[in-house]
């Protein structure tokens, strides 16, 4: 019955849709485990989802059924705003003790609010009603489905019993050791499900030992169907990644097929892996990549004159991206749009190559974890080597292959003209030497001849433009309208606008010139927020008060006052005369930051007057160098040797009345998106639970 929920209920009018992520079946059928990725329509007020940037929002459900045992249990945890928000919701149905016949069921759910733009209040409200909604309503869902079943003339399931073999050979092996009577269900709360622990399958475990911990070993079966031939060595290398993130990085865990992409990409080695992983966390939180497919509409210029689109798959089952590069006008769509909009178009378009991949590893059996592109450079002439359209194509370059490693599992250049070698020399020094490795150039018609097309993509999918039969739906391009051209002024503002809709800034912190932020106070009753990243480096976060206001930094100084550089600015307010405790005072306790940290806090003012929030260099202790833990001694060695650090930060200022969460300010949660710190404290994220309203 409670099956029936899915992929949506018309009972649960916020259940919009639905899509199975995992599934596992033990093969005596005994256990089922499904994991679902679950649209919600919160009903949550207009203002609030415009601000947050979000019409839906997404969780992860996981239901474990075991037969044997009788019992569902069902974890549901938040994707969506994982960083800010934190909801973890459990239910249980299990047979009643004193009466086999009877179905008990428990629930439980937890919810901290480390920050969310000032609205933690009305975030945790909403919570409360939709949990509140959820559980007066659950009861009569279920009756609705035992009802339909009913009508159906389904009154009775037969319990479930061991196939013979199962039980044969539990009785010979009881004696060579003992053997749990189910199977062993992980119930870590993982981000993964099925992705971050082994599934111990009884009848193959009781015939030999099992070679270590399910910490240190993967089922060969999940290895098979998820993640392709791993050697000993590469699956220690992924468990030993898996298992560091799991210890130093309080955000969402990537999936097991993500980690190995940035393995893959290093031959695995682990430090390497490590370094690109986390700054590509970084740079996908910065950039609010995870949202982008759900958050963001391509321009019209671009769905019109941009020459590719999604078409089938290749023989091996890899997604198939189709490029008409030689029709498309790349001069015009940077000059209508500018740099930012193609780069995030194309980010968009690798997100949509991920979630293909997941489709086609659960439709052919087999893990899927690349794609192939075909591109087609017939019409390609020197107007595609306009310096400006070039320059965008290498940053392109740039970002995918930092940030979307081993995607690529072929790429196929047809009809390559004369002009062809000229780009080539451009663009190949920027590409990866294994992702070169991946590239197939036919000059003319030589795609049509043996070794060509047809020993990569099926005959029925080849698109009418070369040839085929099928017909290709990806736009035709052409000349982007000079009418839809900006000014350089336009295209400027255009890009600031495109690419800082994330909320946060950057600046560079440098050794003996911190980075300030002034913010006026003039009611006293105000609550000053932060969300802050360091991206590298180890600072020192400081608030300071005074009551008469710093002279404003001089933009022409880059000594004292103000430093411009390429990774951020750097503004210093607090003049070198000024003296502690006479022209201004600390209100918080310094806090230290280690580099990938991400800290959420606030602080009450309890006067009006001048706060300045400061990121200060950190120097480490020469005699603590000696004693590093083992992750720390990664990060030193990641670190670059100039002293100097990056932070992106959010600040902003809001009544109290509009503020219930924390108030123990910088004692605020920590969760690693770069280079991850084990210093982060396990009670450092209970100081930022929201407060219950009253």
């Amino acid at each position: 019955a409670y099956e029936r929920r899915f992929p949506t209920c018309p009972l649960i009018p916020m259940f919009v849709a639905s899509d199975t992520v995992n599934e596992y079946k033990s093969e005596d059928e005994a256990i089922h485990v499904i994991e679902r990725r679950c649209k919600l329509d919160i009903d949550a007020p207009r203002l609030l989802k415009k601000i947050a940037g979000v019409d839906y929002v997404y969780f992860v459900q996981k239901n474990s059924l075991n037969r044997r045992e009788r019992t569902l249990h069902i974890e549901a945890y938040n994707e969506t705003f994982s960083n800010r928000v934190i909801i973890n919701e459990h239910c249980c149905y299990t047979v009643h003790p004193d009466n086999e016949d009877w179905t008990c069921f428990e629930q439980s759910a937890s919810l901290d609010i480390k920050s969310f733009f000032g609205f933690e209040s009305t975030v945790e409200k909403i919570a409360m009603k939709q949990y509140t909604s959820n559980i007066k309503k659950g009861k009569e869902i279920i009756e609705y489905y035992l009802k339909q079943l009913e009508e159906e003339g389904i009154t009775f399931v037969p319990r479930w019993t061991p196939p013979v073999a199962c039980k044969l050979e539990s009785s010979t092996s009881h004696t060579r050791r003992p053997v749990s009577p189910a199977i062993n269900i992980p119930d870590s709360a993982t981000k993964e499900g099925l992705n971050n622990k082994e599934i111990l399958n009884t009848s193959s475990s009781t015939s030999e030992p099992t070679a270590g911990t399910p910490d240190d070993k993967l089922d060969a079966d999940y290895i098979k169907r998820y993640l392709g031939d791993l050697t000993p060595m590469q699956e220690s290398c992924l468990i030993r990644l898996r298992q560091w993130l799991q210890e130093t990085h309080k955000g969402k865990i990537p999936k097991d097929e993500h980690i190995l992409r940035f393995l893959r990409a290093r031959d695995f080695n682990i430090d390497k892996a490590r370094e690109i992983l986390c700054q590509s966390l970084t740079w996908r939180k910065q950039h609010q990549v995870d949202y982008i497919l759900d958050t963001w509409n391509p321009p019209q210029v671009l769905q019109d004159y941009y020459a590719g689109g999604w078409h089938h798959h290749d023989k091996d089952g890899r997604p198939l991206y189709v490029l008409r590069l030689g029709q498309m006008d790349t001069k015009g769509l940077v000059r209508a749009l500018g740099e930012e909009a193609l780069l995030r178009y194309v980010l968009s378009i690798n997100e949509e190559g991920l979630r293909r991949c997941e489709e086609n590893t659960k439709v052919f059996g087999r893990p899927i974890s690349s794609w192939t592109c075909l591109v087609d450079l017939e019409g390609l002439n020197m107007r595609h080597l306009w310096r400006p359209g070039v320059k965008a194509l290498l940053r392109i370059i740039e970002v995918v292959e930092a940030n979307y490693p081993e995607t690529l599992g072929r790429l196929l250049i047809l009809r390559a003209p004369r002009v062809f070698p000229v780009l080539w020399t451009l663009v190949s020094p920027f590409i990866d030497d294994n992702t070169r490795k991946k590239f197939l150039i036919y000059a003319g018609n030589d795609y049509q001849g043996p070794g060509g097309l047809l020993d990569y993509i099926d005959k029925e999918i080849i698109p009418d433009f070369l040839g085929g039969e099928c017909m290709c739906e990806v736009p035709e391009g052409g000349l982007v309208p000079k009418s839809l051209y900006r000014t350089a002024e336009e295209l400027e503002n255009e890009d600031i606008k495109l690419w800082t809709e994330t909320i946060y800034q950057s600046a560079s912190v440098f050794k003996g010139a911190p980075h300030e932020v002034l913010i006026q106070i003039v009611d006293a009753s105000s609550v000053i927020t932060w969300d802050f990243d360091v991206c590298k480096g180890d600072i020192v976060f400081n608030i300071f008060h005074s009551k008469r206001a710093p002279q404003p930094p001089k933009k022409d100084s880059l000594g004292a006052h103000s430093i411009t550089s390429p990774g951020g600015n750097n503004v210093q307010l607090i003049d070198k005369v000024w003296q502690l405790g006479r022209d201004y005072s600390m209100v918080e306790s310094p806090l230290i930051c280690k580099e990938g940290e991400s800290v959420q806090g606030s602080h009450v003012t309890r006067w009006p007057g001048f706060y300045i929030l400061q990121w200060k260099f950190h120097s480490m202790p020469a005699c603590a160098t000696t004693n590093l833990p083992r992750v720390d001694d990664v990060l030193a060695s990641l670190q670059v040797s100039s002293h100097k650090c990056k932070v992106m930060y959010y600040t902003e200022v809001i009544g109290s009345e509009d503020f219930r969460g924390s108030m123990t300010s910088l004692e605020s949660s920590h969760s690693g998106f770069s280079q991850l710190s084990a210093a982060t404290t396990s009670s450092s994220q209970s100081h930022s639970s929201s407060m219950i309203s009253r």
